[in-house]
């Protein structure tokens, strides 16, 4: 028989772990240590930080190449699997105003704010499907009158103009 350290048990001489509570017995072949990590705890740390930053650091590689491009994110997939490729950035807004104005445009959700003088064109990062928001006011308080046009692909799919003592343009559109 063979007493189990752990809770006193007495077990058969042959058995390798203790029937009341599963502790390996010394005299068993199985019971005694061979090798192990022979590292103190400041290794073993290490090691661990190591592995962890590897893994981060492979992860991040692999997301990033699994991304798709800001130009392929823009295209539209059907459901007959045609693919509708968008421009990088489809809508544009210009400004005719010769004085300094004011604008908030782009995503209606996310509008982008903007100063500037004299008559532009400039783009607004907005996918084809989005509905796009445009709000243009003057800045200097002038009397000449403040002309706005969205442009998608270059054609004017909207168009505002102040009228007398007003001050402000607004467009909204979703194709």
């Amino acid at each position: 028989m063979v007493k189990c350290p752990r809770c006193g048990y007495d077990n058969l001489s042959s058995a390798t772990y203790c029937v009341n509570c599963s502790y390996i017995l010394s005299g068993s072949p199985t019971g005694q240590k061979k090798g192990g990590w022979k590292m103190g705890t400041a290794k073993k740390i290490l090691l661990i930080v190591g592995i962890i930053v590897v893994a981060l650091l492979l992860f991040s590689f692999i997301y990033n190449v699994s991304q798709p491009s800001h130009e392929e994110s823009l295209n539209v997939v059907t459901a007959d699997s045609n693919v509708q490729e968008g421009s990088t950035h489809p809508y544009s807004v210009k400004v005719s105003y010769s004085g300094d104005w004011y604008s908030k445009s782009g995503d209606a959700n996310y509008p982008v704010e903007k100063s500037d003088h004299g008559p532009k064109t400039f783009s607004l990062d907005c996918s084809s499907w989005d509905k796009v928001s445009v709000s243009v006011q003057k800045s200097d308080g002038a009397s000449e009158p403040l002309k706005v046009q969205l442009l998608r692909n270059g054609e004017v799919v909207g168009e505002n103009t102040t009228s007398g003592s007003s001050n402000q343009v607004t467009i909204s559109y979703q194709s």
